[in-house]
This record gives C-alpha cells, structure tokens and sequence, in this order.
C-alpha cells in the first residue's frame, strides 16, 4: 500500500487529475492513473489505477485495476487488483475485488466479496 500512497500524495505521478471545480456526469475510461478532485456520476472503466480525492464525491459503477478512495464513494466497484479504503473515507458501496485495505477510521457500509486471484 505504500507505492499507491507515495503515487496519490504526488499529483505529477498521476496521468490525470480531474480538478475540485469539475462535476462530470456519463462514462469515463482511461488506461493509467487518474484522479478525481471534484464531483463524478456515471461508469468509470479502467485497467488502471483510480484515485478518490479527500474532498471528491464520486457516484459511479465502478470497474478497475485498483481503486484508492480517500473521498465519498457511492456504487459498486470491481477492482481486478485491490481496493484501498483510507482515513476519513466514506464508501457506500458494493465491492468485488482479491484484495482489499480498510484503513482505521475510513468509513464503510456495503457488501465485500473477495476471490483468488487467477495465476
């Protein structure tokens, strides 16, 4: 979980930051990493790495790599790689993934299912 901490603390090591003055609604996809700021509704699809910011308020079906939720989440989300649940999180969610972090202190309300890994 270190690596993904040091990637959301450094905004220049994220391809695309979506800044705190936007609110997008429809589908988002993208390939690396991507961070929300502001406010998103709709479907995001990703292989990559997708970061909820501290102030973000994210609504969405959700299917990535690997999902960081800092902000408020409310959804489902499938993450092929990991979830990460942070301090001060407030996820409202349905969560499908191999692996997953929940932070003291962060927030949760929702179903987990976990499975293996494929090899």
């Amino acid at each position: 979980m270190a690596e993904a901490k040091d990637i959301i603390e450094d905004e220049n090591k994220i391809d695309t930051v979506i800044s705190d003055d936007i609110e997008l609604k429809g589908r988002l996809t993208f390939k690396h990493s991507l961070k929300i700021k502001g406010n998103f509704e709709g479907k995001i699809e990703s292989d990559g790495h997708l970061i909820i910011g501290q102030d973000a308020i994210v609504s969405a079906d959700i299917k990535s790599g690997i999902v960081s939720v800092y902000g408020k989440l409310n959804g489902k989300i499938r993450a092929e790689k990991r979830i990460e649940l942070y301090k001060k999180s407030i996820t409202r969610a349905d969560l499908v993934t191999p692996d997953i972090s929940i932070e003291s202190g962060s927030h949760f309300d929702g179903t987990c299912v976990m499975y293996a890994r494929e090899k």
